[in-house]
């Protein structure tokens, strides 16, 4: 069975060219990539869970916690702008016989 050569690859990259679009070509390539990724790990028994690494294939640390920042109570308003007369007092109020 020969080989596969240079001519053979550029006419299957050309149909999937055609097939899938310029825009598809990226998110296709990453899905392959993560799907092969997934298969070798599942083969050599290896888990995400078991040890991660960092890119330099260094044990990760995992990320600190850091205390959340204490939240300031909202200042309370004058009481003079915050309360208003639903009615006006009666010496604003004109006289029945006026």
């Amino acid at each position: 069975m020969p080989s596969i050569g240079p001519l053979e690859l550029a006419i299957v990259l050309v149909i999937v060219l055609l097939i899938f679009g310029p825009k598809r070509l990226p998110g296709l390539g990453k899905q392959l990539g993560t799907g092969m990724r997934e298969f070798k790990d599942s083969i050599t028994g290896k888990d995400k869970d078991d040890e991660e690494t960092d890119a330099f294939g260094q044990k990760a640390e995992p990320p600190a916690i850091a205390p959340a920042p204490a939240a300031e109570p909202p200042a309370p308003e004058p009481a003079s702008a915050a309360v208003t007369p639903a009615e006006p007092a009666a010496d604003d109020r004109p006289s029945p016989g006026a």
